[in-house]
């Protein structure tokens, strides 16, 4: 009997020796866990570094096409913004530069940023379709703003003998139809509105433009909330030093303007009259040959153009510009309405581009785009806006400059908010 109580009470206090220890440890391995949780180790990713650390260690891989893609991809979702620590805060301007591969103007371009007023308020979203590492280079030296860098990932330079690239299957331009159709290349069925098949190169800038549109306003990180303009820039354009007071001017005017959709703080007249025109705004409707250049965008115009976006897709011109102008008034009944800068802020320092390879003299439109700013500086940052005109709206129909017959980049183009 006396052998069975020790033994009950043995196994009683064995029993509760079990508990008691598994209870200190449990407490120990709660409070090692709750210090530990604080602890970053070597190596390792916390929630609260992904991102940066992730962005610290992204780097671009130049050495294959697959590598390249990846790269692009990886860009996109990343979303690096560079001086990001250095200027906290929302952006009080959004600029958005379309890029391809003239690096000699893109140093033009980002002199005058640099030389702007508040340019340390400004977010620059650099939209790429060619990748070097003289560009990137180039971008992510600046230090006077918040910048991001994205890229078009459907570029020639990514597929270059596949579609949207040139594929060696496709259709040469000028072959008729009916040979088209007798040797069987890929598009034999689809060349544009003047009997011409496709060239990936001249097809890529309306992609491009379209392309950007759409993930600058639903897909960039750094725009969520955003609810001013977006202006859109190209790499051989240079802006005046009061770009940012200007626009400001415009933003506010535009107020008393409640049917204006656009903003054209450029224009391609040349700055003779500057002096006279420096405070002076005109109300019109958009027009591709005068007012694409320093357009501003805004999310509601931006929704309205996505609204046409099977229009634009399978107009047949090659032009992003000039199809914004056949639908203005066409799929949008109501034609675009733009507040214009007379004395321009943005000026065109390109002097070759998609159709003209010589005579590249960027020291020449430096020069040029000095000479101007220095002529200008005792007319720059007027203290309030005058409407000079207010000239009728109305839609202005062009000759389509084909280029854009090919039912593949009709495809393309209408699914990019649904692959991105």
């Amino acid at each position: 009997m006396r052998f069975r109580l020790l033994r009950r009470n043995l196994l009683a206090l064995l029993g509760v020796a079990f508990v008691v220890v598994t209870l200190l440890l449990s407490t120990r391995v709660l409070v090692v866990s709750e210090q530990e949780s604080d602890i970053e180790l070597p190596g390792t990713v916390t929630d609260r570094n992904r991102d940066s650390l992730s962005c610290d260690t992204f780097r671009f891989r130049y050495d294959s096409l697959d590598g390249l893609r990846q790269s692009v991809y990886g860009a996109n979702y990343k979303q690096c913004v560079l001086n990001a620590e250095k200027f906290p805060g929302e952006p009080q301007l959004v600029l958005v530069v379309q890029v391809h591969n003239r690096p000699e103007y893109l140093k033009l371009l980002i002199r005058s940023l640099e030389r702007a007023a508040e340019v340390h308020s400004f977010l620059l979203i650099f939209s790429h379709d060619y990748i070097s590492e003289e560009m990137n280079r180039i971008v992510r030296g600046i230090t006077f703003c918040k910048v991001l860098q994205i890229y078009f990932p459907f570029s020639t330079q990514l597929y270059p003998h596949e579609f949207p690239g040139q594929d060696p299957r496709d259709c040469p331009r000028d072959l008729s139809k009916d040979r088209a159709l007798k040797t069987g290349c890929l598009n034999a069925r689809h060349p544009d509105s003047y009997g011409h098949y496709r060239e990936a190169f001249i097809t890529q800038t309306k992609h491009h433009w379209w392309w950007k549109l759409h993930f600058v306003w639903e897909r960039v990180h750094a725009m969520q909330g955003y609810s001013g303009f977006a202006i859109f820039l190209e790499e051989d354009n240079y802006i005046l030093p009061d770009f940012f007071s200007f626009h400001k001017l415009m933003a506010e005017f535009k107020k008393t303007c409640s049917d204006c959709d656009l903003l054209a703080l450029g224009n391609h007249n040349d700055l003779s009259d500057f002096t006279s025109l420096s405070n002076q705004v005109l109300t019109t409707g958009w027009l591709s040959t005068k007012h694409n250049i320093g357009m501003g965008i805004s999310r509601e115009v931006y929704y309205k153009l996505m609204g046409c976006s099977d229009e634009y897709c399978t107009y047949d011109d090659y032009n992003w510009d000039w199809t914004l102008q056949h639908l203005s008034g066409t799929c949008i009944s109501k034609p675009l309405k733009v507040l214009a800068a007379l004395g321009s802020r943005v000026l065109h320092t390109g002097d070759c581009g998609l159709h003209q390879k010589e005579s590249c003299n960027p020291e020449r439109a430096l020069k040029r785009a000095e000479e101007i700013v220095l002529k200008a500086k005792s007319s720059l940052f007027p203290q309030s806006l005058v409407l000079s005109a207010a000239e009728t709206v109305e839609h202005k129909a062009h000759m389509k400059n084909g280029g854009w017959g090919d039912i593949r980049d009709h495809i393309l183009c209408k699914n990019y908010a649904k692959r991105l």
